[in-house]
């Protein structure tokens, strides 16, 4: 359906069609359909395969659990092995956390707020860190703990972690701390307040969207962390929960319920942080763009 609009500068008479209450193009909806199929199958199929038994899964892997059964889940719940690690991974990656965020933001209000001589050079040295994989570090790395008698140490892992987390951390930042006016800054100079105070009173909650982002994408990357913990952790009692999955799975590969239950546990609190602050991720993510 088409309406004539006329033109207010050339007088001349436009067709504008006229949209109608429409669902869009269906080929887009189901094209994204199949990846949500994609990505959220096997996750449920790692969920739901927890509350089956070894002889439900041996005669039909893809069936339903019938009847249900949570003895796996129970037996991993009720283990000192899992609540271990759990507490591995949730101390490793809250510290990588807190100071990943904490040099952050002071290296980004920086570099965000202040001219001095090799500024550009520096931001692009941080910038140049995400280009190396912490893979292609592994082995200085383990060299290095190595002479500083920091292997088999948690925090063999949270030290590199902070230093492979800066970069993204100093790049989403920045651009929030530079779109702070200048205006304010100086009216708080105007007012009796110092750098320091301008920074902890103004810049730190203008900047929380982005600092949120930061510190749910450190978190969930910490926790899932894989590589590093491989190489650096070699006693049982430092592994953290994506090491012990593998370790678990095995000791008990005979007994495929019980690792699906392990496995399903391990990962609740990474969907957990995503299904919570997905929109916080994405606004502090469109804010560092067009900052």
């Amino acid at each position: 359906m088409a309406k004539k609009v006329t033109s207010l500068v050339t007088g001349e008479v436009l067709q504008v069609k006229r949209r109608g209450s429409s669902w869009g193009n269906p080929a887009v909806y189901f094209v994204s359909l199949c990846v949500v199929a994609l990505c959220v199958a096997p996750v449920l199929y790692i969920v739901v395969g927890g509350f089956r038994t070894n002889s439900q899964i041996t005669l039909d892997p893809s069936a339903w659990p019938h009847p249900w059964h949570i003895a796996g889940y129970l037996s991993v719940i009720t283990s000192g092995t899992f609540w271990h690690m759990a507490w591995n991974s949730v101390y490793t990656a809250l510290l990588t956390t807190f100071f990943v965020v904490v040099f952050g933001v002071m290296a980004s209000f920086v570099l965000a707020r202040y001219n001095f001589v090799g500024r550009n050079a520096m931001y692009l040295l941080f910038a140049s860190g995400l280009m190396f994989p912490l893979s292609m570090a592994i082995t200085p790395l383990y060299i290095m703990m190595t002479k500083i008698h920091l292997v088999d140490n948690l925090w063999s892992i949270i030290l590199p972690q902070i230093a492979f987390g800066l970069p993204m951390t100093i790049i989403i930042l920045t651009p929030f701390l530079a779109a702070i006016p200048k205006e304010i800054e100086e009216a708080s100079n105007v007012d009796g307040c110092s750098r320091l105070g301008f920074f902890w009173r103004m810049v730190i909650p203008l900047s929380m969207p982005g600092v949120i982002t930061v510190g749910i994408l450190t978190f969930v990357g910490s926790w899932n962390a894989y590589i590093l913990p491989l190489y650096m952790l070699s006693s049982a009692s430092n592994y953290t929960l994506p090491l012990g999955v593998q370790q678990f799975s095995s000791a008990h590969s005979q007994d495929t319920a019980m690792v699906l239950a392990f496995t399903s546990l391990a990962m609740i609190p990474a969907l957990v942080f995503f299904s919570l602050f997905e929109r916080r991720i994405v606004g502090g993510l469109t804010g560092a763009v067009k900052g």
